[in-house]
C-alpha cells in the first residue's frame, strides 16, 4: 500500500458519505457510498478480496471522500456523481436501461405511439414494456382496433393507413372531438385490464357482420380477437388486487451479483429484467443504488408501490423513491419476493459459465498482455489503420476498446488532408497528430496503449509524432500480418522487438479481434468515400443531374450501383423529371457499349 493511501486512511472521519477511487492518471474509476467511511475504505485495503475488487483495489492509487449528514444524502451525492463521472468500474450503473411505453398522446387529434421517454402533460403512459416485441405487438393490435391519427404532422391527402382502416383521415375528412374521446378511451380501458371488455364487444359485432352476410368484415373482427387472445391472454393472474407493483429480487455469488425485476401490471406478471454485474461493494449498498438509479435516473414511471427482501432497508429506499417500499412477511406477496430471488439465483448460475469465459477473454487478456509487454494494464486501447488504394481517397480510422471490449461511441473516422500519393509513414503521422493534438487540447482521456496496423516504418512514424512533437510517453505497439492477412506477430518499441506470444492465448485472440475491427472499421469507411466520389465523377457528366439531384438519387436508391441499373420507369417514380430519367439511362448505356467494346 503506498505511503499517501496510508496517511488518508488513518484520517477517515466515522460519518456517513461518498467515496470516489482514482488511479494513476487521476481517473475516478469507482464511486461508492458507506454509511461509516472509515469503516467501508479501509476495507478495500485490508483482508483478502475475490479477483475482481482485487483487481480494483491494484489500480486504486488515490482517493478522495465527501462527508454528508445522513445515510439517504449519500445514496442520492453517489447516484449524482455516477451520472457526472461515469467510473468504468460502476458497470452496472451505467447501462442507462429505457423501456419502452405506450402512450397516447395529448393532441386535437391523438396518436397512440411508442415511446422511451416520458414528459409530463404530453399524454397518458402505459408500460413500462421490457420486451419490446410485447409492446409493439399490443400497439399494432390497437391499431387495428381504434383508428386513431398515425402520421406525425397531417398531410394534405389520406394514406395508406385510412385505406386499411386503421386511421379516420382527420387530414382530409371531420374527426370530432367527440370520436376521438371514445377511441381514447378504449384504448386506456384496453390496457387498464379491460380488454376481455372489447373482446366481448368485438365478439359481438363479428356474430352480427356474420349475420348479416358482411363475412369479410366478420373476418377482421375474428382476426383482432385472436391478436387479443395472444397478445393479452399468455399471462396467469398473479394477484387479485389489480394493483400495479414492481418486485425486486437478488443473489450474488463470487464477486457478481444479479437483480430481477418482475413488473406486475394489474395484477398480471408482464415481463421480468435480469440485470447481471460486477459487485464491489456490500450487497446491499449495490442493491440501493441500483433501484435508486432504476428509477430516478432512468425516468421509469414508478408503480403503485415496490416489493423488496427484508435485508433491505427500506425506509431509506421509501425515503428516496417518496413511493411505498414494502417486505411481504406472508402470503403471495412473500411468495412473489422469494420467485425473484430464486430467478436471480438461477440466472447467476447458469451465466457464471459465460461470465468467466467472457473474463477470460477480456479483463485477463489485458492483464497477460500488458505482463507480455512490460507494461501497466492496457484497460484502454486505440488501435489505427489506414486504407487507400494507390494513394487515391485516402483515410484512416481508429477503433477504441475499454476492458478488452469496442467502445463504438468512441470510433474515430479520418480523411487524409496533407499526404498525396500512397504514403502510409506520412498518412500515419497525421493522423496521429490530429489525434492527440485534440486530446490534449480537449483534456480527453489518454490510452494505456496505441496499436497501429503494420511494422517497424510505421511505429515509428506514431511515436514520432508522440515524443517529438506533443511530449506524449504512451506505448506503441505494431500488428504484423502474414501472407494470408492475418496477425502473425507483436512489435513495441522504436527500434521495436518482437513480443514473443502464444498463437492459442487469449492475449493473442484480443489483438486479432483488435486488427479484424479496426481493418474493416476503416474498409467500411473508404469504400462510402470511394463509392460517394464515383457518384460524383460519373454523375456530374450527365446534363441537368446538380449537386442536389445527385444527393436525391443516392437517398433513394441507397447506392450508385442501383442508380446505374435503374430503368427510365424506376427514375420517373423518384421524381426525376422525364427529361433528366432520358439522359441518365442514355449516359449509363453508352457508358455500357464502351466497356463491351474494350473488353
Amino acid at each position: 500500500m503506498e505511503e499517501k493511501i496510508k496517511n488518508k486512511l488513518a484520517l477517515l472521519p466515522d460519518q456517513p458519505g461518498c467515496y470516489l477511487m482514482k488511479d494513476r492518471n487521476a481517473t475516478i474509476i469507482y464511486i461508492g457510498k458507506a454509511k461509516i467511511l472509515r469503516n467501508r475504505v479501509r476495507s478495500y485495503f485490508t483482508g483478502s478480496h475475490d479477483g475482481k475488487t482485487q483487481r480494483l483495489v491494484s489500480e486504486i492509487k488515490d482517493f478522495e471522500y465527501i462527508v454528508t449528514s445522513s445515510d439517504l444524502e449519500a445514496l442520492v451525492l453517489e447516484m449524482n456523481l455516477i451520472k457526472k463521472h461515469d467510473p468504468r468500474y460502476n458497470v452496472m450503473l451505467k447501462d442507462d436501461k429505457s423501456y419502452p411505453y405506450i402512450k397516447v398522446t395529448n393532441e386535437k387529434h391523438p396518436r397512440l405511439i411508442t415511446t422511451r421517454k416520458v414528459k409530463k402533460g404530453s399524454g397518458k403512459y402505459f408500460g413500462p414494456y421490457p420486451n419490446v416485441y410485447a409492446a409493439n405487438e399490443t400497439k399494432k393490435l390497437l391499431d387495428r382496433i381504434y383508428p386513431l391519427r398515425k402520421c406525425k404532422t397531417l398531410p394534405d391527402r389520406v394514406c395508406l393507413y385510412y385505406h386499411m382502416g386503421q386511421c379516420l383521415a382527420p387530414c382530409v375528412y371531420e374527426v370530432n372531438d367527440e370520436q376521438n374521446r371514445v377511441m381514447v378511451e378504449g384504448i386506456v380501458r384496453f390496457l387498464n385490464g379491460g380488454y376481455k371488455e372489447v373482446k366481448a364487444e368485438l365478439q359481438g359485432k363479428m356474430a352480427h357482420a356474420s349475420e348479416c352476410m358482411e363475412f369479410e368484415r366478420a373476418k377482421e373482427f375474428r382476426d383482432q380477437i385472436r391478436h387479443i387472445e395472444s397478445v393479452m391472454e399468455q399471462q396467469k393472474m398473479v394477484h387479485n388486487d389489480q394493483k400495479d407493483r414492481d418486485v425486486f429480487g437478488y443473489a450474488f455469488d463470487k464477486g457478481w451479483m444479479c437483480i430481477q425485476v418482475f413488473f406486475i401490471r394489474q395484477g398480471k406478471l408482464i415481463e421480468r429484467d435480469v440485470s447481471l454485474f460486477p459487485l464491489y461493494s456490500d450487497p446491499e449498498e449495490e442493491f440501493l443504488s441500483f433501484v435508486g438509479q432504476f428509477y430516478l435516473q432512468n425516468n421509469h414511471i414508478k408503480p403503485k408501490e415496490i416489493f423488496v427482501p427484508k435485508n433491505i432497508e427500506s425506509d431509506l429506499l421509501g425515503q428516496l423513491l417518496k413511493m411505498p417500499v414494502l417486505q411481504p412477511q406472508r402470503g403471495k406477496k412473500k411468495d412473489l419476493v422469494q420467485l425473484a430471488t430464486k430467478n436471480a439465483q438461477i440466472a447467476l448460475s447458469e451465466k457464471f459459465a459465460l461470465i468467466q469465459r467472457d473474463e477470460a477473454r477480456t479483463v485477463k487478456a489485458i492483464d497477460n498482455l500488458g505482463e507480455q509487454m512490460g507494461i501497466a494494464a492496457p484497460n484502454r486501447i486505440e488501435a489505427f489503420d489506414n486504407s487507400n488504394i494507390q494513394g487515391t481517397n485516402p483515410v484512416s480510422a481508429m477503433v477504441v476498446f475499454t476492458d478488452g471490449k469496442p467502445n463504438k461511441k468512441e470510433y474515430r473516422k479520418y480523411k487524409i488532408k496533407t499526404v498525396e500519393g500512397p504514403d502510409d509513414y506520412a498518412s500515419m503521422k497525421e493522423v496521429t497528430r490530429r489525434r492527440y493534438s485534440r486530446v490534449l487540447k480537449e483534456n480527453l482521456p489518454l490510452p494505456d496503449l496505441i496499436i497501429i496496423d503494420g511494422g517497424k516504418g510505421q511505429i515509428s512514424a506514431a511515436i514520432d509524432v508522440l515524443e517529438n512533437e506533443l511530449g506524449l510517453s504512451v506505448p506503441v505497439c505494431g500488428l504484423v500480418k502474414d501472407d494470408k492477412h492475418k496477425t502473425a506477430q507483436l512489435m513495441i518499441g522504436d527500434p521495436p522487438e518482437i513480443v514473443p506470444l502464444e498463437k492459442n492465448s487469449q492475449e493473442f485472440y484480443l489483438l486479432q479481434r483488435i486488427q479484424d475491427e479496426v481493418h474493416r472499421f476503416a474498409i467500411t469507411f473508404h469504400r462510402k468515400i470511394r463509392e460517394k466520389g464515383m457518384i460524383q465523377s460519373s454523375l456530374q457528366n450527365i446534363s441537368g443531374v446538380g449537386e442536389k439531384r445527385r444527393k436525391s438519387l443516392l437517398r433513394h436508391f441507397g447506392s450508385f450501383k442501383r442508380i446505374k441499373e435503374a430503368s427510365y420507369d424506376d427514375l420517373v417514380n423518384a421524381r426525376i423529371p422525364a427529361s433528366i430519367a432520358e439522359n441518365i439511362v442514355s449516359y449509363f448505356s453508352k457508358q455500357d457499349q464502351q466497356n463491351n467494346k474494350k473488353e
